[in-house]
């Protein structure tokens, strides 16, 4: 099974910049999209419904704004959208797709980087998504938690660390939080797992060259649960293309799908 996420920064924007003529080409069986900033009427049908696929959409109330989806090749038992609190639902921050014991979910944490606000609405919807990771972790299911979580776990996760530990993404209360879901939550970082090396990144500034001399932060993750860490069999981020600010993160499981 190959699983891609990627934050678009919207979707169709990477449209015109080819990526679903690429994602064609990778056979991947499904697919997590984070930042679509669309509703699902103002898309193309190529968007809505790729070749060989069936496609899933958690716009936010606010045009143009965060979004997520979800493509599969084969048709879930049940999709959920829904987690109970409004920065979460209103603005289209999860999708989850349960296939038989398997449940792949799309997620887009909150970035706190535009103003002290909305750094208080990434802390909040932290402290409320972190009962529900505990509660999937003790579920009798695999789960798959791909996409954006605008943090950098570790000092290795992105290029300039010691200049970033005051600002969002790398803060020591978020890495701390991150601590804690690959520590005492049990969850696993799947990329990790097969590759320990520094420099990969899967987002870039568009400032200051930062894509063409790789500087760069790792926040896009596929977030696992124990069981799958055996089935890992290849991690790869793809940078050949340049499909959004993000790169998409790829990885195979020894899975039937």
């Amino acid at each position: 099974m190959k699983v891609v996420t990627l934050n678009v920064n919207g979707v169709r924007s990477a449209y015109r910049k080819g990526f679903f003529t690429w994602l064609l080409a990778q056979q991947a069986d499904v697919v997590c999209l984070q930042e679509t900033r669309a509703q699902v009427h103002q898309l193309p049908e190529d968007i809505v419904r790729p070749e060989g696929y069936l496609g899933f959409f958690n716009n936010a109330v606010e045009k143009g704004y965060s979004g997520v989806a979800l493509y599969s090749r084969r048709q879930p038992d049940a999709v959920t959208v829904e987690l109970g609190w409004a920065s979460a639902d209103d603005e289209g921050r999860f999708l989850q797709a349960d296939f038989g014991k398997l449940s792949i979910i799309s997620l887009y944490l909150p970035s706190g980087s535009s103003s002290a606000g909305r750094q208080a609405v990434k802390y909040d919807f932290m402290d409320r998504i972190m009962p529900v990771l505990r509660q999937l972790r003790k579920n009798r299911r695999d789960y798959i938690i791909c996409g954006d979580w605008n943090i950098a776990h570790k000092e290795i996760d992105l290029k300039n660390w010691r200049g970033n530990q005051k600002n969002s993404g790398f803060l020591p209360e978020e890495r701390a939080w991150m601590d804690e879901v690959f520590g005492k939550t049990g969850l696993v970082d799947a990329f990790r797992v097969m590759n320990q090396q520094p420099g990969e990144y899967t987002w870039w500034s568009n400032r200051g060259q930062a894509w063409a001399r790789n500087v760069g932060w790792r926040i896009d993750y596929q977030v696992i649960t124990p069981g799958l860490r055996e089935k890992l069999k290849a991690v790869s981020i793809y940078r050949d293309e340049r499909f959004s600010d993000h790169a998409p993160l790829i990885i195979d499981y020894d899975v039937p799908f």
